[in-house]
């Protein structure tokens, strides 16, 4: 494809970018370490891993741009990444290469915006300037990867024998239409309900996650339980969207089907039952990422408990149980090791974030090396997950782990592993389409007025139409 045409088929898909934005009241899928701090890995690993192998010295380009939304990879490659030093200003090294890191926060789509204006001068950039990795989310995963501007990972040098391990759907996304893979990840994301064991034993009378899971193991059961959460003082869940994935990713089919968008029907399941816990007092009303979201997650919170993928519990979850952010994460501070998980009525999945190369680069070894290194690599991926409790990219490596004597601490001490080993291997990426953020954004904001009982459930739906074809206007409904 000749230059021009790459530049009007990636500008037309930014433009729609820039037309979604990223409403703070709506849902936000970025697993944002930033916004619940927790230390994350071992002393050596966050003070550099001394033992460390030296990277390969390579002769290509002086200065290695990411570009990203918050510091999450940057932490991955400064404690994973063999070779690397931190300069301690935001920027780092790799052998005699500069690391620079571009982080722009996603809050109103500017992350999007950032990438997109870079991209789309990648190919007159000097070298110095040009994007050499680029991270992306799952909800517009497909705004990237149907264009040329990230890279075929063969061509960048990673093999399918080399990603053989890696969970089927996170190559499916990143999947372009004529079947090239063009990004990879570190993370595979499968979902559970993380609870409180304190309440649990107050309300259920225990707090075992297998006897916990046979109260919430379908949708009619977990209602029930939240009518029991209730009398004793509690809300089952916090807020509006805290459900909102576990039906979400359980729909009949995607989005948008022939330039039309869909409601599915679980979605109205969602708005169902999300009204009645608003209307019985089974939540808090919170939104997302708010202050009233996160204190329920706290020492003071009387929350039971919040669906969360692999990323919210080891990042989102552990930070805001501290009571005190600066001390040490354990068992004494704030309700730190009152969680436990278990699956919850409904197998689910959330974010994940995928590495790209951008063409043009003009460091192609780097890229291939930190690419097979941080989502390849097994024994990397194993001492990843032992280190952080992130769930990793590699099925081996977690399997070994399922089966084995791993404890959390902040679980209570729950090998929560072998949970995201059983339900990783089911997540199913074939309903997603380019306009997943927009639509999944809108449909959340139109229905909060309903949840508050501003508009009728019909005005909420008409009005969830109309906006959303302001946003993509080539969609009809």
């Amino acid at each position: 494809m000749k230059k021009k045409l790459l530049s009007l088929l990636l500008a037309t898909m930014m433009i729609l970018g820039l037309l979604a934005g990223c409403s703070k009241s709506g849902e936000e899928t970025s697993t944002d370490p930033e916004k619940a701090p927790v230390e994350n890995g071992t002393e050596d690993a966050k003070q550099g891993n001394d033992s460390k192998e030296e990277a390969v010295e390579v002769n290509e380009g002086k200065v290695f741009n990411i570009y990203c939304w918050n510091t999450e990879f940057q932490d991955r490659v400064k404690a994973y990444y063999p070779g690397y030093t931190d300069n301690g200003d935001g920027t780092g090294k790799i052998g005699d290469i500069a690391v620079n890191w571009v982080i722009t926060p996603s809050d109103d789509n500017a992350y999007q915006n950032a990438l997109d204006a870079a991209l789309l001068a990648q190919a007159d950039a000097a070298d110095d300037e040009k994007v050499d990795l680029f991270l992306i989310e799952a909800d517009y995963a497909l705004k990237y990867i149907n264009t040329d501007y990230a890279m075929d990972v063969e061509e960048i040098g990673l093999t399918a024998d080399d990603m053989k391990d890696q969970y089927q759907y996170t190559k499916d996304i990143v999947t372009d239409s004529n079947g090239k893979i063009r990004g990879t990840t570190w993370q595979a994301t499968p979902g559970l309900f993380a609870y409180r064991r304190s309440i649990a034993n107050d309300v259920l009378g225990t707090d075992d996650p297998a006897e916990v899971q046979k109260r919430i193991s379908n949708w009619d059961d977990f209602n029930a339980v939240a009518e029991e959460m209730k009398s004793k003082g509690y809300t089952m869940l916090s807020g509006y969207d805290d459900a909102y994935r576990t039906f979400s990713n359980n729909v009949a089919g995607p989005w948008v089907q022939d330039g039309k968008v869909i409601v599915d029907d679980n979605l109205m399941k969602w708005v169902d039952q999300t009204k009645e816990f608003t209307d019985k007092g089974y939540n808090n009303k919170t939104s997302l990422w708010s202050d009233g979201w996160a204190k329920d997650q706290g020492p003071d919170g009387k929350t039971f408990g919040f669906f969360y993928s692999t990323w919210g519990i080891n990042f989102t979850l552990m930070g805001y149980s501290l009571a005190d952010s600066d001390a040490e994460a354990t068992v004494g501070n704030g309700i730190y090791g009152d969680w436990a998980v278990t699956e919850g009525p409904a197998p689910f999945y959330w974010g994940g974030t995928w590495i790209c190369a951008a063409t043009g680069t003009d460091n192609p070894s780097l890229v291939k090396d930190i690419m097979y290194t941080l989502t390849c690599d097994a024994d990397t991926m194993k001492k990843i997950t032992q280190e952080t409790q992130d769930y990793t990219n590699n099925q081996k490596a977690m399997e070994e782990i399922a089966n084995s004597d791993f404890q959390s601490e902040f679980l209570g001490g729950q090998n929560h592993i072998a949970l995201f080993a059983s339900a990783a291997p089911k997540i199913d990426m074939s309903n997603i389409s380019p306009y997943d953020q927009g639509c999944n954004e809108e449909f959340q904001s139109a229905f909060k007025d309903y949840f508050d009982g501003n508009v009728t459930k019909e005005d909420a739906l008409q009005n969830f139409y109309d906006n959303i074809v302001i946003k993509y206007p080539e969609l009809t409904y």
